[in-house]
């Protein structure tokens, strides 16, 4: 045991994230004075098999306050941990399971287990004077990630007639992040322009995308491709599209029906729809495009199209090694989106994103719709070699927080910095 690195303090109150919602801070003190400060992001599509985000359901804040996560932090989680090794990681989750003793976090909340998981880490690497990334990847890592920009929004993060939920950008034929960037801000702004010419509005959703009166899912790629184009660049070469379906979020007594009324379709259905689509459009990957429970979809999608395009497990997997393990099992998606605050421990995340490689599935860290200033996942994403991430528009400081790290990161790499996927 390092006797430097051993918890004296564990400080949590309550904050806000980027929709005005209360959430949990968190700062761990460590012996040698070092310190480590996380906050923790929330979703508004959340899967039904996430852990608990533990809210005060009181009058304050609309029920959305966090001070029962936060007296969780400041007592019994810090009763504790006090004394334990913050460089012992597995030791301080597995004391947080614990401590909590339920399967879903239901008792102290993930928001609360989520936010000391984390904040021991960051603690430790600075009393290594270590950048996170590297005291959770090791000395060899030196990718950094293709950058998926959720450019317009639909679905429950917008008031409008789109059912699809999310709509990327993914600047392909850049050779660094920083390149990526250039490009991915270039197309953002000229889709700003277009829509302004077409007399759309130009308000932002939760995650920095634009949320236009659009009245069909189609309208919205065709968006896509005209931005991609006026910005100076071909699409399906130099980027691709990418859509987050959420489709548990429309899904309703069997059926998957549309938010305009439009359609109610089956699995099967709904397979061949995702199929003329990326037929249509350049899509390189569709995530969530089947409802929670929808196994039998997912695989059939997945045996159809999963050589084809990168299919994403989010509401699905829940970054919970039990869920994946079901859907390896039943040969569901080819890619794992990985957002800590499902799960409420740093270790449990890795322990499914180890799961998830070791059966050659790729991995995505993701932001939240409700997120804050801590840019834990872009780090995450360089200590795993993900070569790819999902965090939002080039816009709010919330996503740029993200997007700046990794550029920081990109330089502190350099030469040698790697970009992309392998």
């Amino acid at each position: 045991m390092n006797r430097s690195t051993l918890i004296t303090e564990i400080k949590g109150r309550q904050i806000f994230d980027s929709r005005g919602n209360p959430t949990v801070w968190c700062r761990v003190r460590l012996q040698d004075g070092s310190l480590g400060c996380a906050s923790v992001p929330s979703g508004a599509s959340t899967g039904r098999f996430e852990a608990v985000e533990l809210r005060d359901r009181e009058r304050a804040y609309g029920g959305m306050g966090v001070i029962k996560a936060v007296y969780s932090v400041n007592g019994k989680i810090a009763e504790g941990l006090l004394g334990m090794d913050a460089a012992d990681q597995r030791s301080i989750d597995t004391a947080l399971c614990r401590l909590d003793g339920s399967i879903n976090k239901e008792v102290l909340g993930a928001n609360a287990t989520l936010a000391v998981s984390l904040a021991c880490a960051k603690a430790a690497a600075a009393s290594y004077a270590l950048p996170l990334y590297r005291y959770l990847g090791g000395a060899l890592v030196n990718r950094l990630p293709l950058p998926f920009m959720n450019v317009l929004n639909g679905g429950k993060h917008a008031d409008n007639g789109l059912t699809l939920q999310e709509y990327m950008i993914i600047p392909l034929s850049a050779t660094s992040f920083a390149g990526a960037m250039r490009m991915g801000s270039e197309i953002y702004h000229a889709l700003k322009s277009i829509l302004r010419e077409d007399d759309h509005r130009i308000s932002l959703g939760d995650e920095g995308g634009f949320a236009p009166m659009l009245k069909t899912d189609e309208e919205a790629l065709g968006y896509l491709l005209r931005a991609i184009e006026f910005a100076g660049y071909e699409p399906g070469k130099d980027a691709a599209l990418a859509v987050d379906a959420a489709a548990s979020e429309w899904y309703r007594e069997g059926l998957y029906r549309f938010k305009d009324g439009s359609k109610a379709l089956n699995g099967k259905e709904l397979v061949d729809y995702y199929e003329e689509l990326c037929r249509r459009y350049p899509i390189v990957s569709i995530e969530d495009p089947f409802h929670e429970e929808d196994f039998d979809s997912f695989s059939a999608f997945t045996s159809k199209c999963g050589k084809k395009i990168q299919i994403v497990g989010d509401d699905l997997f829940v970054t919970n090694a039990l869920r994946l393990k079901e859907g390896i099992k039943k040969g569901c998606c080819n890619c794992v989106l990985l957002k800590p605050n499902q799960v409420g421990t740093l270790s449990e995340t890795i322990d499914t994103a180890n799961l998830a490689l070791s059966h050659g599935y790729r991995l995505m860290p993701s932001h939240r719709s409700g997120e804050t200033e801590d840019t834990l996942i872009a780090d995450i994403s360089v200590a795993l070699c993900s070569g790819q991430i999902k965090t939002g528009a080039p816009a709010r400081g919330e996503r740029t927080a993200k997007y700046n790290r990794l550029l920081e990161i990109e330089d502190e790499l350099a030469p040698h910095a790697l970009y992309g996927l392998c």
